[in-house]
């Protein structure tokens, strides 16, 4: 069992330290963008890389009973867990990503010491006067209906939108290979999944600190989301990066790379007392 989930998540494992550190991609990704990253954590962690089912070379266990929602993904990264024996990890994840990371914590919160949530968003839909995510519904209907009808110039619209820094095309480049190696009726349904879901509510049910990286200039979380996401998450921090776009683990790694050591080296003690306080009030 252990050995089909491995295959069915295409996971590969690097590192020499005891605790485990989980990357998780965003949507439209897999592992490989967290190359940039990784080797600075192998020294001190057990790296987990996976691949969602449909997001990786498995296509053949994918199926919309499962996936139609985000808690298929979730159920990847609990079995990815099992398989491994992981605990108290530090899970790393990416926009839709981190929020799967954090559904994966709130059922599981032993198997997991802290999050990193690098451009997460909650909401992506607009729910005036309360709530910016930053879409209206017809924008987001619109993406999907343009997926739908014309895949290829869907990617290359979005990519660049999403990536940012316009004066780096490759970065944008790579993004729109990833999309267009996905399945586009898998692709679709994991946008539906991730654009349309509300997990506004679950951010309270946190046990488990975090660190919110929010990025500058970012169309799919801007710094709306990012306030809200930290004032509604319990012990969490909040940094706002001088990255631009929505991927700096690609765009600005280095930075990336930093924020996340000085927020495990320097604010975990400070963070735990503020969980506790927050879960016995």
């Amino acid at each position: 069992m252990n050995d089909n989930i491995r295959l069915r998540n295409n996971v590969h494992t690097m590192g020499s330290g005891k605790q485990t550190m989980i990357f998780a991609n965003g949507f439209g990704c897999n592992q490989s963008v967290w190359r940039f990253v990784t080797p600075a954590f192998a020294d001190d962690f057990r790296i987990i890389l996976f691949d969602y089912v449909g997001s990786g070379p498995d296509y053949g266990s994918y199926t919309v009973e499962r996936y139609g929602t985000l808690d298929g993904y979730v159920q990847d990264v609990l079995d990815v867990c099992a398989a491994l024996d992981v605990k108290d990890a530090v899970f790393v994840g990416h926009s839709v990503g981190a929020m799967i990371g954090l559904l994966a914590s709130n059922r599981r919160p032993a198997l997991f010491e802290r999050l990193i949530m690098i451009g997460p968003s909650p909401r992506y839909m607009n729910e005036p006067p309360d709530y910016i995510g930053g879409f209206e519904r017809q924008d987001l209907e619109e993406l999907l209906t343009l997926m739908e009808t014309n895949y290829d110039g869907w990617a290359g619209y979005l990519a660049p939108a999403i990536m940012g820094n316009p004066d780096r095309p490759a970065l944008a480049g790579e993004l729109e290979s990833s999309f267009c190696a996905t399945d586009p009726a898998i692709a679709k349904q994991f946008a539906r999944a991730t654009f349309f879901s509300d997990n506004r509510r679950d951010l309270r049910g946190s046990k488990v600190p975090a660190l919110v990286l929010q990025c500058a200039q970012d169309i799919i979380a801007p710094l709306e989301v990012g306030a809200y996401v930290h004032h509604h998450l319990p012990g969490s921090t909040l940094r706002f990066m001088d990255a631009t776009g929505h991927c700096p683990h690609l765009s600005h790694p280095e930075e990336t790379v930093r924020l996340i050591k000085d927020y495990l080296e320097n604010e975990v003690d400070e963070i735990r007392q503020r969980v506790a306080v927050f879960q016995d009030g």
